[in-house]
């Protein structure tokens, strides 16, 4: 058994002296694992890092064995990464939120928005709207993803302000208002057309996207499985706090 594909990394556990074993989200054969040889060689420890996008060959003699990994760099991020909170925290909550797909699934889409987020993670302006529309574009994905293109009561696909716990649909303000306590913030930002073009998205936006994908996801996801994410998440909304008051972007009551 053989294949070829691109796939960002997610982690590397060590196994034995020299040899790890690494965790990928690749293109087509979706979350895998394979041992890398060597792993501790000058050559192979900046390419075994979180965040970086390899082209990886596996070959296993049956499809079920873990298999080994020959792997080139193709976009080593992890160093500029590094230098930035809010991409630090950031990687790592990505590959704990990419660990939650069933290993050997293919999600092209998925590995394409996982890319995107990590060629913005050092601009956390960018990155944080990205990190939320990853983690909706996963609930979607696992199969209980949100509709937020128009109001479950009305119809109307224009000021939509809240969302509802129970059928994961968006509502209008009008709609909501006398609800609005039972209702789950929407941001501007996750509306279509809402947010006009070249203006920024503040913390509070951002909070709220936060907030509206970790109650789908505990609910449906991690939750059900006894997952915790709360560390990388208190973690990097923190880092993404931070970058935003020194943006003067806090929003209302920052």
């Amino acid at each position: 058994m053989e294949w070829t594909d691109d796939g960002v990394l997610l982690s590397c556990r060590l196994q034995g002296e020299s040899a790890a074993v690494a965790e990928v989200m690749t293109r087509h054969q979706g979350r895998h694992l394979g041992l890398v040889r060597s792993a501790r060689s000058p050559r192979m420890t900046p390419l075994l890092q979180p965040g970086n996008t390899l082209r990886l060959t596996w070959r296993a003699r049956l499809p079920g064995q873990l298999g080994l990994f020959s792997v080139e760099g193709l976009s080593l991020r992890a160093g500029f990464l590094m230098q930035e909170a809010c991409a630090l925290y950031g990687v790592q909550h990505l590959a704990a939120l990419t660990r939650l797909l069933p290993e050997r699934a293919a999600h092209e889409g998925l590995f394409q928005a996982l890319t995107v987020v990590l060629d913005h993670l050092h601009e956390p302006l960018i990155a944080g709207p990205l990190i939320v529309r990853y983690e909706l574009a996963l609930l979607t994905e696992l199969g209980f993803g949100l509709d937020l293109s128009r109001c479950a009561a009305t119809g109307q696909a224009w000021d939509l302000a809240y969302v509802s716990p129970k059928s994961a649909r968006a509502v209008s303000r009008d709609a909501g208002a006398p609800y609005r306590d039972k209702l789950l913030p929407l941001p501007a930002f996750l509306v279509e057309g809402e947010r006009q073009p070249g203006t920024e998205i503040n913390f509070t936006d951002l909070s709220g996207g936060f907030t509206l994908t970790a109650f789908f996801l505990d609910r449906h996801v991690t939750g059900p499985a006894g997952l915790d994410l709360s560390t990388t998440r208190t973690g990097m909304t923190a880092a993404f706090a931070k970058a935003y008051e020194q943006a003067g972007l806090m929003g209302f009551g920052g």
